[in-house]
């Protein structure tokens, strides 16, 4: 099972690659819709990672890919850019999962 990252900045990247998990920049969302579909067709990728701002890009297609896929993992993943609340982040993630809001 590998790894593939989807980060809106190279820093993160570049961590990931330091850890052996290789990845790619992407700022748009189209392209970046574009590229998860063809990741979640990968046989050999398990789990996809996914920064934050990339993840608000598609929020509804992120939750809906993250409800309906028996064999991958799509985690989003913070990195320095972001001021968001870890709290706030986890609420989120429990409200979406079992469809109450908080």
């Amino acid at each position: 099972m590998k790894f593939y990252i989807l980060s809106d900045n190279v820093d993160s990247l570049v961590a990931m690659r330091l850890v052996g998990i290789e990845g790619e920049v992407i700022h748009e969302r189209h392209i970046f819709l574009e590229r998860l579909d063809q990741l979640i067709e990968d046989p050999s990728l398990g789990i996809i990672l996914i920064t934050t701002k990339l993840v608000s890009l598609a929020p509804h297609v992120i939750s809906e890919y993250k409800l309906n896929l028996p064999r991958k993992i799509i985690l989003e993943i913070p990195d320095r850019h972001v001021e968001t609340d870890i709290g706030q982040a986890i609420d989120r993630y429990v409200s979406e999962a079992i469809g109450i809001k908080m």
